[in-house]
Formats: structure tokens, sequence, C-alpha cells
């Protein structure tokens, strides 16, 4: 089986490396400068029309959006328990998937670039106040639900853990004040100390100085 994750940095394509890595899975990574648009590319866009990262390509058949791959990360790879095991869990995982995906990514988004969204002369700051509303409303909740847990599912890695990994360190990098969430960064600091996230970690600098150096 050949798998290749089309992959860059910053971006949530950080989700499946994490957790591909998690699965101990054999996978090759083919980085994507978003900077010089080769997600663009005609190649790319026939690959994916959507135009996005990431891309999971398994025997020359593309998959993409992050709660997919997921699932088929943990279909394949079902002994090392990427998704929960019991039914019920295994759904609510899949839902807080989706969650993660529809309910706080497309907020970061509008705070990264909020003229994507309203290109109203002198509209970004409130575009930007709207979203990080957003992003703290998603936050409380996640805050609750890690309450008492190291894990969202208990004292076990799931993949929801890499993706709200993705979202809250997106958020500090965007500059949202997270320090109300003490659990959210608690999971924050515990999720760094896994050796998935420390390979992804350095990659992504790798990745970064090779773009740099041909920018």
């Amino acid at each position: 089986m050949n798998v290749v994750l089309y992959y860059a940095p910053v971006a949530c394509a950080m989700v499946p490396y994490i957790t591909l890595t998690e699965a101990g899975a054999d996978f090759q990574v083919k980085p994507v400068n978003m900077r010089k648009r080769e997600h663009f590319a005609p190649d790319y866009l026939k690959m994916n029309p959507e135009h996005k990262v990431p891309v999971l390509v398994v025997d020359g058949k593309p998959l993409s959006q992050n709660v997919a791959i997921i699932q088929w990360i943990a279909r394949t790879y079902p002994q090392t328990k990427i998704l929960p095991t019991d039914p019920w869990q295994e759904l609510q995982a899949i839902s807080m998937l989706a969650w993660f995906a529809s309910g706080i990514h497309p907020h970061l988004g509008r705070i990264n670039a909020p003229l994507n969204f309203c290109d109203t002369p002198g509209s970004e700051q409130g575009t930007i106040k709207m979203a990080v509303e957003k992003v703290d409303e998603n936050f409380a909740i996640a805050e609750s639900l890690l309450k008492g847990k190291d894990y969202f599912f208990g004292s076990d890695f799931t993949a929801p853990d890499a993706h709200f990994f993705w979202c809250f360190r997106r958020a500090t990098q965007l500059k949202i004040d997270v320090a109300p969430y003490k659990n959210c960064n608690a999971h924050y600091e515990r999720m760094q100390t896994r050796t998935s996230v420390k390979k992804l970690l350095a990659y992504e600098q790798e990745v970064q100085a090779e773009f740099a150096k041909a920018a």
C-alpha cells in the first residue's frame, strides 16, 4: 500500500501527519508551498479541486478533509485505537472532529485573513473581533470537556486530540489570549511531549527552512 500525505506547514495538514505517525503508518509526505500557490497548480487541482491541504493519496486515490482522512486511518490501523473502540464514543469522536473542522477552524481563518470573508473597507477589525468571540466560545466548551482528563477521551490519545492541538496552536500563533483555558493549555503542553508531535514540529521546521531558501 502506497500512502502519500500532501502537507503544508502551519496548516491543519499536521492533524493527519500526527495521526498517521501515532498509528505507525508507513507514509510519504509531499510538502505544498502555499505561498507559491502550489495548491492551485493544474496537477494539484486535478487531484483536489478544493485546492486545500491535507490530501491523503492511497494507491493513487485521493482523499481530502480531515474528518474523512482520520476515519480511513482508524479503519486501516484499528489496533492503534486512533478512534475510541466503543461504538458510541467513536461517533462522539467523529462529531468532535467535525466540530473542530467546522466550528473552530473557519473562525481561525477569519482572524488570519479577514478580507477573505468581508471586503468592506474598514471591516477587518470587526470581522476579527467577532471571530475571536466565537473561538473563545468554543474553547470554553473544550475547557469543560477536558476537565479532569489528560485527553478528550480519558487517559489515552485519540485523533480529536491531534485536531484540537492544531486549533489551539493556531490560536496562539494568531495572538488570541488563551490564558483563561487552563485545561486546554495543559492539553496543549501534554501533546507537545508526544513523540508524534515532536516529529511533526521538527519536520515543519525543515520544510519551512527549505521554503525560505526557495523564496
